[in-house]
């Protein structure tokens, strides 16, 4: 029965100017909260970290003046303590150049013969701020003389002044140690690069154009590595090659612990990075492109070369600028298995751990933000430029038995899935032998991590926690933001700057991200420095770590569903938050609970982007495995690192029984 419109009939009404009202102030208003957050949570703290780098440290001895009392109760003509320095020729800071934590003992500087029969000082700060002296810890305050005994001097702290110059980074650049590290963290990821990237083409070839059997387990086995930390391809690496492993000699003499430990771990994590990329790039493929290669009597070798390379271009650009980052800003990796090899991630942790140098630190991360952020630019470049490859006629390919090459596609993935299986094997058998080489009887005595120096099994209570509250926190935020993106035509400019910041943490290397906060959320006048050492903090750094790959996937979801359902929900007067509620979020559910366990599993496995931010009290499994493998306590922290595994593993076992669960009654349409 067809249904004739009456064209005398009233036209269809607008929504009510209330309603509308009231959404577009609720509108307004989530858009500046998600932005806010994203402010708070990403632009402060670099801004901050960036002001640090900036920020160097000398003692202005001419501002502090003092005298001494004579034996006839009289005090001596002040001097400045350049005056006193010079007389003791004193080195300062042993030649090291100060930092915000640099303190002289006041003793220090005056000689021994100048204090001779000498009971009493006295002491007065002329510098601009009287915060030069420490007096028991507290600053001079208002410049006036204070009295001190001899055997006191040594309590009066002199520290330097601050300014904002470029002196940090032409002392980077001047120190062959620390200049060196950019060369070497360019050479293993480009070496890396261009081992993965071609061996993550093989695999997603394997998966579209050959006909081999177990491409669904295959599959799995290589994004395997996605589920564990980055610090375990590394322990693995180091009982399989070190000293006492049973490929040592596989080597020829080389040792695991260097260039070449980083690069076969890093060949591990970011294998299934790659993979992911190049099979999306190789399932889009027009099946009549090869049909007419064939009617052309163009080789294999040849339609390969002018048909499925070009075709996978950008997918494997894309991927070679992923790979590039991810093992060029890690820092699980080289801190395990790198040995002397600095590299610019490690050398962040050096600094600011075992300095306590932030101002270098920051400096570090600064220049380590920069291929990161190039990779980023020139990615996105790429990815603008693609063209659509496939059209409304096309073909899907559906590649055709060849026993020869499957055979050879089949031997190939075998070989792929046994380099990561293997790692992930002797992992396990590490955590369960007694004592790798000599005692090789199971136990679990490496599962009681309340005797290792990690953190113990509240470690592992606390990851688990804080990957709840990301993966609940950080979907809700997410899915929103991207919803007042893509969805909402109200308020242009906040919605353009909600996008921008968005994009913003892609670019930003977690190691980067975890030491801005240390100096936004720990200033003495941040009102929101309450936070800092909680579990909250973990909680907001590990959202906007990953909030940009997860508000990608939502914006692609929401792009699938067609304008004309928010014009229906305004003609029916209906709030657009209830269109939300009841047709958008059904619609995008499998995005919901992709973007769900990608925060959740990210969550597990960080370590550069919490590394400087947990506290006693909120270690996580992860920082766990780090600390133990400091410890030395190998086994237990391969013992960890399978918990994580494991966890993970049970989690996407639960994402894919939701997903079939609610996808009954929220996804029929689809069937």
């Amino acid at each position: 029965m067809s249904v004739i419109a009456d064209r005398n009939a009233p036209p269809m009404s607008p929504p009510k100017a209330g309603a509308a009202g009231l959404d577009g102030l609720t509108t307004r208003g989530l858009v500046v909260v998600v932005a806010l957050y994203l402010v708070i949570a990403v632009a402060l703290p670099l801004a901050a970290m960036f002001e640090q780098s900036l920020r160097t440290y000398d003692f202005e001895l001419a501002d502090v003046e003092v005298e001494f009392q004579l034996a006839d109760g009289s005090w001596g003509q002040a001097h400045t303590l350049a005056y006193w320095q010079e007389r003791t020729g004193q080195v300062l800071n042993d030649g090291l150049r100060p930092t915000a934590r640099t303190r002289i003992p006041l003793a220090k500087l005056i000689s021994k013969s100048d204090r001779t029969d000498i009971e009493l000082f006295r002491v007065r700060d002329l510098s601009d701020d009287k915060g030069v002296i420490l007096f028991d810890g507290t600053v001079s305050g208002d410049g006036s003389w204070r009295e001190v005994e001899r055997s006191g001097l040594g309590k009066v702290l002199i520290r330097p002044v601050s300014h904002l110059t470029l002196e940090n980074y032409l002392y980077y650049f001047e120190t062959p140690s620390l200049r060196w590290s950019i060369v070497n963290s360019l050479a293993v990821s480009l070496f890396t690069t261009m081992i993965v990237v071609p061996l993550a083409f093989g695999f997603a070839f394997a998966m579209t154009r050959s006909a081999m059997a177990l491409k669904g387990l295959f599959k799995t086995i290589a994004l395997v590595p996605i589920l564990v930390p980055s610090l375990l391809p590394g322990i693995g690496l180091v009982y399989l090659f070190g000293n006492q492993g049973p490929l040592t000699d596989l080597l020829m003499g080389e040792s695991i612990y260097g260039p070449i430990g980083i690069v076969i771990a890093s060949i591990f994590f970011t294998f299934p990075h790659a993979f992911l990329i190049i099979l999306v790039a190789l399932s889009i493929s027009d099946a009549r492109l090869y049909e007419a290669s064939i009617a052309l009597r163009a080789t294999r070798w040849r339609t390969f070369w002018t048909v499925t390379v070009p075709g996978a271009r950008y997918g494997l650009i894309s991927s070679a600028f992923v790979v590039f980052t991810l093992v060029i800003t890690d820092f699980g990796v080289p801190k395990v298995i790198g040995g002397g090899f600095n590299v610019l991630a490690l050398d962040i942790y050096k600094q600011v751990i075992g300095q306590q140098n932030f101002q270098m630190g920051a400096v570090v991360s600064m220049i380590l933000l920069v291929p990161a952020l190039v990779a980023f630019v020139v990615d996105r470049r790429i990815q603008q430029r693609q063209v659509a490859l496939l059209s409304a006629r096309a073909v899907p390919y559906v590649p055709k038995p060849n026993w020869r090459f499957d055979t050879t596609m089949l031997a190939y993935c075998c070989i792929v899935s046994f380099f990561i299986l293997g790692i992930l094997a002797m992992c396990q058998l590490a955590a369960l032998f007694k004592f790798w080489p000599y005692d090789l009887s199971f136990s679990f005595k490496n599962y009681d991590f309340d005797r290792m120096d990690g953190g113990g099994w509240d470690s592992y209570g606390n990851s688990l926690r804080m990957a709840f509250y990301v993966a609940i926190i950080g979907t809700t935020t997410v899915f929103v933001g991207a919803y007042l993106v893509e969805k909402t035509r109200v308020f242009a400019g906040g919605r353009w700057l909600l996008q921008l910041l968005a994009m913003m943490p892609m670019a930003v290397p977690g190691m980067v991200l975890g030491l801005s906060y240390i100096f936004f959320f720990n200033h003495p006048d941040n009102p929101l420095g309450f936070i800092y050492g909680t579990m909250a903090i973990l909680v907001l750094c590990t959202i906007a770590h990953f909030y940009t790959v997860a508000h990608l996937t939502a914006t692609t979801a929401l792009k699938q569903m067609d304008r004309e359902f928010e014009s229906v929900s305004a003609s029916l007067k209906q709030s657009i938050w209830k269109g939300f509620r009841r047709v958008t979020m059904p619609v995008c559910q499998p995005a919901i609970l992709d973007i769900g366990i990608y925060m959740f599993v990210n969550a597990m496995t960080t370590v550069s982007a919490v590394v400087f931010l947990y506290s006693p009290e909120t270690t996580l499994a992860a920082v766990a495995v780090l600390n133990m493998d400091d410890a030395g306590d190998i086994a237990p922290a391969a013992a960890m690192g399978m918990m994580i595994f494991y966890t993970n593993v049970v989690a996407r076992l639960l994402h894919v029984g939701a997903g079939r669960l609610l996808g009954r009654r929220s996804q029929a349409w689809r069937r």
